[in-house]
Protein backbone atom coordinates (compact mmCIF):
# COMPACT_ATOMS: atom_id res chain seq x y z
CA UNK A 1 0.00 0.00 0.00
CA UNK A 2 1.51 3.23 -0.85
CA UNK A 3 1.85 5.75 1.91
CA UNK A 4 0.12 9.56 1.89
CA UNK A 5 3.23 10.42 0.39
CA UNK A 6 3.54 8.26 -2.23
CA UNK A 7 -0.01 8.82 -3.39
CA UNK A 8 0.79 12.57 -3.77
CA UNK A 9 3.60 11.96 -5.55
CA UNK A 10 1.38 9.68 -8.31
CA UNK A 11 -1.46 12.20 -8.38
CA UNK A 12 1.65 14.70 -9.18
CA UNK A 13 3.03 13.06 -11.61
CA UNK A 14 -0.36 11.96 -13.44
CA UNK A 15 -1.40 15.64 -12.87
CA UNK A 16 1.68 16.59 -14.95
CA UNK A 17 1.62 13.51 -18.07
CA UNK A 18 1.00 14.86 -21.14
CA UNK A 19 -1.17 12.70 -23.44
CA UNK A 20 -0.69 14.49 -26.38
CA UNK A 21 -3.03 13.52 -28.88
CA UNK A 22 -4.11 10.44 -27.03
CA UNK A 23 -6.98 9.90 -24.63
CA UNK A 24 -6.37 8.88 -21.27
CA UNK A 25 -7.74 5.44 -19.53
CA UNK A 26 -8.77 6.29 -15.87
CA UNK A 27 -9.98 3.31 -14.00
CA UNK A 28 -10.99 2.57 -10.10
CA UNK A 29 -12.02 -0.66 -9.03
CA UNK A 30 -13.62 -1.18 -6.10
CA UNK A 31 -12.40 -4.55 -4.88
CA UNK A 32 -13.89 -5.32 -1.63
CA UNK A 33 -16.12 -8.29 -1.89
CA UNK A 34 -19.99 -8.04 -2.01
CA UNK A 35 -22.20 -9.89 0.17
CA UNK A 36 -21.11 -13.20 -1.33
CA UNK A 37 -18.12 -12.76 -0.76
CA UNK A 38 -17.31 -12.31 -4.11
CA UNK A 39 -15.25 -9.83 -6.35
CA UNK A 40 -17.92 -7.83 -8.83
CA UNK A 41 -15.63 -6.15 -11.14
CA UNK A 42 -15.60 -8.29 -14.11
CA UNK A 43 -19.13 -7.80 -14.81
CA UNK A 44 -18.14 -3.37 -15.04
CA UNK A 45 -14.81 -4.06 -17.00
CA UNK A 46 -16.23 -6.63 -19.56
CA UNK A 47 -19.49 -3.71 -20.38
CA UNK A 48 -18.35 -0.35 -19.31
CA UNK A 49 -15.06 -0.64 -21.05
CA UNK A 50 -16.39 -1.58 -24.03
CA UNK A 51 -19.22 0.69 -24.33
CA UNK A 52 -16.64 3.65 -23.43
CA UNK A 53 -14.64 2.56 -26.05
CA UNK A 54 -17.41 1.51 -28.63
CA UNK A 55 -17.54 5.50 -28.93
CA UNK A 56 -14.50 5.93 -30.53
CA UNK A 57 -14.36 5.67 -34.24
CA UNK A 58 -13.37 1.60 -35.11
CA UNK A 59 -10.40 2.84 -37.02
CA UNK A 60 -7.99 5.40 -36.01
CA UNK A 61 -4.85 6.55 -33.29
CA UNK A 62 -7.34 7.29 -30.48
CA UNK A 63 -8.78 3.83 -30.91
CA UNK A 64 -5.87 1.61 -31.56
CA UNK A 65 -4.57 3.31 -28.43
CA UNK A 66 -7.91 2.35 -26.44
CA UNK A 67 -7.63 -0.90 -27.63
CA UNK A 68 -4.28 -1.74 -26.53
CA UNK A 69 -5.33 0.07 -22.78
CA UNK A 70 -8.44 -2.20 -22.24
CA UNK A 71 -5.74 -5.17 -23.09
CA UNK A 72 -3.01 -3.96 -20.73
CA UNK A 73 -5.88 -3.50 -17.68
CA UNK A 74 -7.29 -6.52 -18.19
CA UNK A 75 -3.76 -8.47 -18.18
CA UNK A 76 -3.30 -6.27 -14.89
CA UNK A 77 -6.21 -7.31 -13.00
CA UNK A 78 -6.28 -10.86 -13.75
CA UNK A 79 -4.06 -12.09 -10.91
CA UNK A 80 -4.73 -8.97 -7.83
CA UNK A 81 -3.89 -9.60 -4.66
CA UNK A 82 -6.95 -10.71 -2.82
CA UNK A 83 -6.10 -8.04 -0.28
CA UNK A 84 -6.82 -5.46 -1.66
CA UNK A 85 -9.51 -2.94 -1.36
CA UNK A 86 -9.21 -0.97 -4.69
CA UNK A 87 -6.87 -0.47 -7.45
CA UNK A 88 -6.91 2.71 -9.62
CA UNK A 89 -5.06 2.06 -13.03
CA UNK A 90 -3.92 5.10 -15.85
CA UNK A 91 -3.54 4.09 -19.16
CA UNK A 92 -2.32 6.20 -22.77
CA UNK A 93 -0.53 3.18 -24.78
CA UNK A 94 -0.48 5.45 -27.45
CA UNK A 95 1.85 8.26 -25.44
CA UNK A 96 3.09 4.68 -23.59
CA UNK A 97 2.06 5.67 -20.22
CA UNK A 98 0.63 3.10 -17.79
CA UNK A 99 0.75 3.26 -13.87
CA UNK A 100 -1.47 1.22 -11.48
CA UNK A 101 -1.85 2.16 -7.88
CA UNK A 102 -2.99 -0.74 -5.46
CA UNK A 103 -5.13 0.55 -2.77
CA UNK A 104 -4.52 -2.02 0.29
CA UNK A 105 -7.05 -0.43 2.80
CA UNK A 106 -8.54 3.07 1.75
CA UNK A 107 -11.76 2.23 -0.35
CA UNK A 108 -13.13 3.23 -3.07
CA UNK A 109 -16.62 4.65 -3.64
CA UNK A 110 -17.52 1.98 -6.38
CA UNK A 111 -16.45 1.68 -9.66
CA UNK A 112 -15.45 4.39 -12.09
CA UNK A 113 -14.69 4.86 -15.75
CA UNK A 114 -13.53 7.69 -17.74
CA UNK A 115 -11.55 8.55 -20.79
CA UNK A 116 -10.62 12.03 -21.91
CA UNK A 117 -7.46 14.06 -22.74
CA UNK A 118 -6.47 13.96 -18.99
CA UNK A 119 -6.30 11.28 -16.10
CA UNK A 120 -9.15 11.31 -13.95
CA UNK A 121 -7.94 12.32 -10.55
CA UNK A 122 -10.27 13.58 -8.20
CA UNK A 123 -11.04 9.92 -6.39
CA UNK A 124 -7.38 9.76 -5.93
CA UNK A 125 -7.27 13.52 -4.61
CA UNK A 126 -10.43 12.44 -2.70
CA UNK A 127 -9.04 9.32 -1.19
CA UNK A 128 -5.36 11.08 0.02
CA UNK A 129 -7.89 14.04 1.65
CA UNK A 130 -10.03 11.29 3.48
CA UNK A 131 -7.42 9.25 4.35
CA UNK A 132 -4.71 11.73 5.47
CA UNK A 133 -1.69 10.55 7.86
CA UNK A 134 -2.03 11.41 12.01
CA UNK A 135 -1.02 10.51 15.31
CA UNK A 136 -3.30 7.95 18.05
CA UNK A 137 -1.90 7.52 21.15
CA UNK A 138 -3.47 4.59 23.77
CA UNK A 139 -2.61 5.38 26.94
CA UNK A 140 -2.88 4.36 30.94
CA UNK A 141 -1.45 4.71 34.31
CA UNK A 142 1.79 2.72 33.09
CA UNK A 143 1.62 1.75 29.54
CA UNK A 144 1.25 3.52 26.17
CA UNK A 145 0.55 2.46 22.24
CA UNK A 146 1.86 4.93 20.12
CA UNK A 147 0.44 4.73 16.46
CA UNK A 148 0.66 6.19 12.99
CA UNK A 149 -1.75 5.75 10.26
CA UNK A 150 -2.22 6.91 6.83
CA UNK A 151 -4.64 5.72 4.24
CA UNK A 152 -6.71 4.37 6.75
CA UNK A 153 -3.79 1.90 7.79
CA UNK A 154 -0.71 1.53 10.65
CA UNK A 155 2.22 2.94 9.53
CA UNK A 156 3.92 2.72 12.50
CA UNK A 157 3.68 1.71 16.14
CA UNK A 158 5.58 2.32 19.35
CA UNK A 159 5.45 1.18 22.83
CA UNK A 160 6.09 3.32 26.33
CA UNK A 161 6.08 1.33 29.27
CA UNK A 162 6.32 2.34 32.27
CA UNK A 163 6.55 1.15 36.09
CA UNK A 164 3.31 -0.88 37.29
CA UNK A 165 2.22 0.31 40.91
CA UNK A 166 0.42 -2.13 42.61
CA UNK A 167 -2.04 -1.62 45.67
CA UNK A 168 -1.14 -2.13 49.26
CA UNK A 169 -3.72 -1.64 52.11
CA UNK A 170 -1.63 0.89 54.67
CA UNK A 171 -2.62 3.79 56.51
CA UNK A 172 -1.97 7.01 58.30
CA UNK A 173 1.66 8.24 56.86
CA UNK A 174 2.37 5.28 55.10
CA UNK A 175 -0.68 5.76 52.92
CA UNK A 176 0.17 9.07 52.40
CA UNK A 177 3.63 8.30 50.92
CA UNK A 178 2.93 5.65 48.69
CA UNK A 179 -0.34 7.86 47.09
CA UNK A 180 2.71 10.71 46.67
CA UNK A 181 5.16 7.47 45.14
CA UNK A 182 2.24 6.32 42.84
CA UNK A 183 1.62 10.01 41.91
CA UNK A 184 5.55 10.73 40.73
CA UNK A 185 5.08 7.24 38.87
CA UNK A 186 2.58 8.06 37.28
CA UNK A 187 3.63 12.14 36.20
CA UNK A 188 6.82 10.66 35.26
CA UNK A 189 5.20 8.31 32.88
CA UNK A 190 2.89 10.98 31.27
CA UNK A 191 5.52 12.80 30.76
CA UNK A 192 7.49 9.82 28.72
CA UNK A 193 4.67 9.62 26.61
CA UNK A 194 4.46 13.27 25.65
CA UNK A 195 8.35 13.52 24.93
CA UNK A 196 7.75 10.20 22.46
CA UNK A 197 4.54 11.67 20.66
CA UNK A 198 6.07 14.62 20.87
CA UNK A 199 9.24 13.83 19.22
CA UNK A 200 7.25 12.04 16.38
CA UNK A 201 4.72 14.64 15.56
CA UNK A 202 7.47 17.39 14.98
CA UNK A 203 10.23 15.00 13.44
CA UNK A 204 7.44 13.74 11.11
CA UNK A 205 5.23 16.67 10.60
CA UNK A 206 1.98 15.21 11.84
CA UNK A 207 -0.59 18.13 12.12
CA UNK A 208 -3.33 15.65 14.06
CA UNK A 209 -3.74 13.43 17.36
CA UNK A 210 -6.25 11.64 18.76
CA UNK A 211 -5.79 10.97 21.97
CA UNK A 212 -7.33 7.61 23.87
CA UNK A 213 -7.17 6.70 27.37
CA UNK A 214 -9.03 6.83 31.23
CA UNK A 215 -9.72 9.96 33.27
CA UNK A 216 -6.56 9.51 35.19
CA UNK A 217 -3.82 9.12 32.41
CA UNK A 218 -5.30 11.63 30.06
CA UNK A 219 -5.18 14.89 32.22
CA UNK A 220 -1.74 14.44 33.17
CA UNK A 221 -0.65 13.31 29.76
CA UNK A 222 -2.10 16.69 28.18
CA UNK A 223 -0.73 18.44 31.09
CA UNK A 224 2.77 17.41 29.47
CA UNK A 225 2.29 18.26 25.97
CA UNK A 226 4.24 21.10 24.67
CA UNK A 227 1.69 24.54 23.78
CA UNK A 228 2.61 23.53 19.81
CA UNK A 229 2.03 19.44 20.16
CA UNK A 230 -1.27 20.42 22.58
CA UNK A 231 -2.45 22.71 19.74
CA UNK A 232 -2.53 19.65 17.11
CA UNK A 233 -4.89 17.30 19.66
CA UNK A 234 -8.06 17.03 17.82
CA UNK A 235 -9.80 14.81 20.25
CA UNK A 236 -10.28 13.07 23.45
CA UNK A 237 -11.76 9.48 22.92
CA UNK A 238 -12.44 6.76 25.07
CA UNK A 239 -10.81 3.39 24.53
CA UNK A 240 -9.31 0.46 26.53
CA UNK A 241 -5.34 0.11 26.54
CA UNK A 242 -5.57 -3.72 25.19
CA UNK A 243 -7.86 -2.37 21.99
CA UNK A 244 -7.47 -4.18 18.89
CA UNK A 245 -5.82 -2.38 16.36
CA UNK A 246 -8.96 -2.07 13.83
CA UNK A 247 -10.75 -0.28 17.02
CA UNK A 248 -8.30 1.74 17.28
CA UNK A 249 -8.09 2.80 13.85
CA UNK A 250 -11.91 3.07 13.66
CA UNK A 251 -12.30 4.93 16.65
CA UNK A 252 -9.80 7.50 15.88
CA UNK A 253 -10.67 8.01 11.99
CA UNK A 254 -14.15 8.90 12.86
CA UNK A 255 -13.35 11.41 15.13
CA UNK A 256 -10.76 13.06 12.47
CA UNK A 257 -13.99 13.32 10.16
CA UNK A 258 -16.02 15.09 12.89
CA UNK A 259 -12.94 17.16 13.23
CA UNK A 260 -13.08 17.53 9.56
CA UNK A 261 -16.77 18.41 9.17
CA UNK A 262 -16.24 21.06 11.72
CA UNK A 263 -13.58 22.51 10.57
CA UNK A 264 -14.26 22.17 6.62
CA UNK A 265 -17.39 24.52 7.90
CA UNK A 266 -15.29 27.25 9.34
CA UNK A 267 -12.97 26.98 6.10
CA UNK A 268 -15.84 27.72 4.04
CA UNK A 269 -17.12 30.47 6.08
CA UNK A 270 -13.68 32.33 5.72
CA UNK A 271 -13.36 31.89 2.12
CA UNK A 272 -16.48 33.14 2.03
CA UNK A 273 -15.73 36.45 4.27
CA UNK A 274 -12.67 36.70 2.10
CA UNK A 275 -14.62 36.74 -1.00
CA UNK A 276 -16.97 38.92 0.38
CA UNK A 277 -14.21 41.54 1.40
CA UNK A 278 -12.36 41.50 -1.87
CA UNK A 279 -9.72 40.14 0.44
CA UNK A 280 -7.70 37.08 -0.62
CA UNK A 281 -10.48 34.57 -1.85
CA UNK A 282 -12.25 33.51 -4.89
CA UNK A 283 -15.93 32.21 -5.78
CA UNK A 284 -16.86 30.49 -8.75
CA UNK A 285 -15.02 28.12 -11.56
CA UNK A 286 -14.33 30.83 -14.00
CA UNK A 287 -12.41 33.26 -11.19
CA UNK A 288 -10.84 29.99 -9.94
CA UNK A 289 -9.34 28.98 -13.36
CA UNK A 290 -8.20 32.67 -13.65
CA UNK A 291 -6.74 32.92 -10.24
CA UNK A 292 -4.48 29.76 -11.15
CA UNK A 293 -3.25 30.87 -14.78
CA UNK A 294 -1.70 34.17 -12.58
CA UNK A 295 -1.03 31.44 -9.92
CA UNK A 296 -2.36 33.12 -7.18
CA UNK A 297 -3.82 30.20 -5.65
CA UNK A 298 -2.65 28.37 -2.25
CA UNK A 299 -5.92 26.33 -0.92
CA UNK A 300 -8.11 25.00 -3.57
CA UNK A 301 -11.67 24.34 -1.92
CA UNK A 302 -13.88 21.63 -3.93
CA UNK A 303 -16.82 19.69 -3.26
CA UNK A 304 -17.40 16.29 -2.11
CA UNK A 305 -19.44 16.16 -5.01
CA UNK A 306 -17.42 16.30 -8.69
CA UNK A 307 -20.45 16.74 -10.08
CA UNK A 308 -21.14 20.17 -8.88
CA UNK A 309 -18.83 21.61 -11.01
CA UNK A 310 -18.55 18.94 -13.49
CA UNK A 311 -15.66 15.63 -13.15
CA UNK A 312 -13.49 17.51 -15.90
CA UNK A 313 -13.08 20.67 -14.08
CA UNK A 314 -12.49 19.49 -11.01
CA UNK A 315 -9.59 17.23 -12.29
CA UNK A 316 -8.24 20.11 -14.37
CA UNK A 317 -8.25 22.82 -10.72
CA UNK A 318 -6.38 19.35 -9.25
CA UNK A 319 -3.86 19.29 -11.92
CA UNK A 320 -3.30 23.14 -11.75
CA UNK A 321 -3.09 22.74 -8.05
CA UNK A 322 -0.80 20.04 -7.98
CA UNK A 323 1.49 21.92 -10.98
CA UNK A 324 1.43 25.30 -8.40
CA UNK A 325 2.31 23.32 -5.21
CA UNK A 326 -1.48 24.43 -4.03
CA UNK A 327 -2.84 22.72 -1.14
CA UNK A 328 -6.56 20.79 -1.96
CA UNK A 329 -8.99 20.37 -0.11
CA UNK A 330 -12.87 17.95 -0.21
CA UNK A 331 -15.47 19.84 1.63
CA UNK A 332 -17.49 17.06 1.73
CA UNK A 333 -21.13 18.63 2.51
CA UNK A 334 -20.74 20.18 -1.11
CA UNK A 335 -23.69 22.05 -0.37
CA UNK A 336 -21.28 23.87 1.96
CA UNK A 337 -20.01 25.38 -1.07
CA UNK A 338 -22.89 26.61 -3.22
CA UNK A 339 -23.40 30.06 -2.44
CA UNK A 340 -19.58 30.09 -4.31
CA UNK A 341 -20.52 28.90 -7.21
CA UNK A 342 -19.38 25.17 -5.78
CA UNK A 343 -15.87 26.00 -6.03
CA UNK A 344 -13.53 28.70 -4.27
CA UNK A 345 -10.11 29.01 -3.42
CA UNK A 346 -7.85 30.93 -1.19
CA UNK A 347 -4.99 33.09 -2.50
CA UNK A 348 -1.90 33.81 -2.20
CA UNK A 349 -1.24 37.50 -3.25
CA UNK A 350 -4.16 39.96 -4.73
CA UNK A 351 -2.96 41.43 -8.36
Amino acid sequence: MPTIAELQAQLDKLAAFDCGPYPVLSLYLDLRSNYRGRDNFEPFLRNELAERVATFAESGPERESLNRDVEKVRNHVVELDSALNGMAVFSCSGADFFEAIPLLVAPLDGHHVHIGDQAHLYPLARLIDQYPRYLAVLADTHSARIFVFAANALEKLDHVEGVKTKRHKVGGWSQARYQRHVENFRAQHAKEVADVVSRIAREESIEQIVIAGDEVIVPLLRAELPKDIAERVIDVVKLGIRAPQREVLETTIAALRHKDAETDRERVDELIGAYRGNGLGVAGLAKTRKAFELGQVDELLLPGNADQIGREAADELIARASQTSATVRIIEDASLLAPLGGVGAFLRFRT
